[in-house]
């Protein structure tokens, strides 16, 4: 929650709520503009916010709250829907795509044009923002001086939502169905007039299956390589700021982006979910916009003001706590790191002994350990993103680690913090062409409670390469590594790290396509942790960011109460298990605009007894606006099943205006399981 809403800034602000911007085929696409009075006769420098959201509504109490704070700072700042979306016109076919990327150069060739702007521009987003913002930089265009990036990615197939270490997760049919129901909203018609609903019938009658494109590329192929940074990092030539969050799925790419890019850059790592620093869950939330102004007016004002100063990671070295799928804080400290990697990150190898974690250096006999995971090791996994609505963090794990194959230390006699992404080798086999293995790394307290603190995945097919799979030898021994989702940690005395291993995480990740059996070699394989001795400077002070600002946000009125649930049941008498997860804001009425809009979205993954094909995940979203006499409902479902031979997608997509339907479209698609 902001803490300090500013009534009054440096500048008074003049708000343009609806303007044009013509792209290089004719398309338009609707913007939302802020900017300081005076900027005609004296130019500012332009700030993008490009993403598919609606600014009209959904996203408007959002950026009312920093994009009026960054003008009245003294930029204009620009706030534009992806062609398709809100009251942009065209239709958003999927993410990332070659022509939505030329739009966002035009665009900033359009901004850099304008008498207001001084002809210096930035980016700046969260999610699909951010991943904006990173890949049109990466192509180099003239205007653009710096960016500002939170919870993103540089790899769109090892770490985004599709997939993880070649798993499939569910986020990607759950963000599929999230993209469905966006991408066939309609735009207003107190803006567009009359062709709203021609242009709502485009979208309707156009859109694609979300869930089939993404299904349809299960190895790193061409489809993934394309707006992928992590390809060719010297694309990126302007400075970086960037953020994440602990509990975020994307807090990976920001020590990827110290480790790789050769341009002035700085990452910042909280306790949050998928959130903006100054809007973060779990707190403590921080004065990230000061931060942002800070780092506009050094690289778009040519300002001294130390702003790059200081560590080049800040990063939050979380305490231990006690599991909990949600928190309102996250107790630790703001710690520093100079560079990146950082000399003072000692990487410390545990061997695997006989279900213990040996001590460094400790000698361990090599024998066989064994491991078949019922599909119930998963369930208390959470979301591979937290969104901290509802609650969707880890649960105690103990119930988890029954079904796995589990190391730990012992008794910690000292305090241990660690930095970074610790990493696993194991030398296994497998009974089964197709297998893969979960690790997860969690805290134990005295009690025998069971936080996880990071986790990773491995598809075994994937053991060499995303590029080309290979399925394994039944019996035949490897030796793979991966790593784990980075993470800071303190473990106290007291405590024991336990790593813990399964062979299946339903439902944050799909399931191989028969029951698998693993064997682990001890002696042969090792976890390395990136321990950060206690004793090295923090470099940062504890006052080091103030309390989150921000401009009063839009006013809302809550109609009707929203309902958030997370719950999993199991019937005992025919094995079927289910995690529902109810996701509904209920209805919100935007003051401003007079429009009434009501989400409703339910996600459920069910499961048969250990039946490894009986797995299926469903997601489903009913959308309604309404303003006076105006009345339309959008309704779109998706179900993902599988054989072992394939997926098969069914899919619903309706659209009403009224109570008449005015569109109706169904889809039944198969697609061929790629060794996963």
């Amino acid at each position: 929650m902001i803490t300090r809403a500013l009534p009054s800034l440096p500048y008074e602000i003049i708000e343009d709520e609806d303007v044009r911007i013509p792209v290089s085929d004719g398309t338009r696409l609707a913007a939302r503009i802020w900017r300081p009075a005076g900027s005609e006769s004296l130019p500012v420098p332009g700030i993008v916010e490009y993403i598919p959201y609606r600014k009209r509504d959904l996203t408007s109490v959002r950026d009312s709250i920093h994009h009026p704070y960054l003008a009245g700072h003294g930029y204009a700042c620009v706030r534009v829907d992806l062609r398709g979306s809100g009251e942009s016109e065209g239709v958003l076919a999927d993410e990332y795509l070659e022509q939505e990327q030329q739009d966002a150069e035009d665009v900033l060739a359009w901004l850099a044009d304008r008498p207001w702007c001084d002809g210096r521009t930035g980016m700046m987003g969260i999610s699909w923002g951010a991943f904006a913002a990173l890949q049109v930089a990466a192509r180099k265009p003239p205007s653009l001086g710096a960016i500002v990036i939170s919870s993103f990615t540089d790899d769109r197939f090892a770490d985004d939502m599709h997939y993880m270490g070649g798993c499939l997760l569910s986020d990607n049919i759950a963000e599929s169905g999230t993209m469905f129901g966006e991408a066939t909203m309609p735009p207003d018609p107190a803006l567009v007039g009359d062709r709203w609903r021609d242009m709502w019938r485009e979208r309707l009658e156009n859109c694609s299956l979300w869930a089939e494109q993404w299904l349809r590329h299960q190895r790193r192929d061409s489809y993934w390589r394309h707006a992928s940074v992590s390809e060719d990092y010297s694309g990126v030539q302007c400075p970086v700021l960037a953020s994440s969050g602990w509990a975020d799925g994307y807090s990976n790419a920001v020590t990827r982006l110290l480790a790789n890019l050769d341009v002035p850059c700085r990452g910042l790592i909280g306790p949050w979910s998928h959130k903006y620093p100054h809007l973060g869950e779990p707190g403590p939330a921080i004065g990230y916009l000061q931060e942002v102004v800070r780092w506009w007016d050094h690289w778009l004002k040519g300002a001294d003001n130390g702003a790059m100063d200081g560590p080049v990671l800040r990063t939050w070295m979380q305490e231990s706590v006690p599991p909990s799928t949600s928190y309102e804080d996250r107790p630790g400290r703001w710690v520093g790191e100079a560079e990146w990697p950082s000399p003072h990150v000692r990487p410390t190898e545990y061997p695997l002994a006989r279900h213990r974690l040996a001590r460094p250096g400790e000698p361990v006999e090599e024998e066989s350990l064994s491991v078949s995971s019922p599909l119930s090791v998963g369930q208390f996994a959470g979301k591979w993103a937290s969104y901290s609505a509802p609650p969707d963090l880890p649960y105690d794990q103990r119930e988890e680690d029954g079904g796995s194959l589990v190391f730990e230390t012992d008794v910690l006699t000292e305090r241990c913090e660690i930095l970074g992404a610790p990493v696993v080798r194991l030398r296994v086999s497998a009974d089964q062409p197709v297998a893969m293995v979960a690790a997860r790394l969690s805290d134990v307290a005295p009690d025998g409670r069971a936080t996880r603190v990071t986790y990773g995945l491995l598809n075994l097919t994937h053991r060499d390469g995303h590029e080309e799979p290979k399925p394994l030898a039944p019996g035949e021994e490897c030796t793979v590594d991966f790593e784990l989702n980075g993470v800071a940690q303190a473990f106290p005395a007291g405590h024991r790290i336990r790593l813990a291993l399964s062979t299946s995480y339903w439902p944050l990740a799909w399931p191989p396509p028969k029951p698998v059996t693993l064997a682990v070699r001890t002696g042969a394989s090792a976890l390395t942790l990136p321990v950060r001795p206690i004793g090295e400077p923090d470099e940062v002070e504890p006052d080091e960011f103030g309390e989150p600002e921000g401009t009063p946000p839009l006013p809302t009125t809550q109609v009707s109460r929203p309902e958030q649930k997370w719950t999993v049941s199991r019937d005992l008498v025919e094995y079927h298990s289910a995690l529902d997860i109810v996701k509904n804001s209920g209805t919100i009425r935007y003051d401003d605009i007079d429009l009434e809009i009501t989400r409703d979205v339910h996600e459920r993954y069910t499961w048969v007894a250990d039946d490894f094909c009986s797995p299926a995940a469903e997601t489903a979203w009913t959308v309604t606006f309404e303003r006076d006499d105006w009345l339309v409902r959008t309704e779109t479902y998706t179900r993902v099943t599988c054989t072992p031979e394939e997926f098969v997608i069914d899919a619903q997509l309706d659209g009403y205006e009224g109570d008449r339907r005015l569109v109706s479209r169904n889809w039944h698609r198969r697609v061929p399981r790629d060794l996963l």
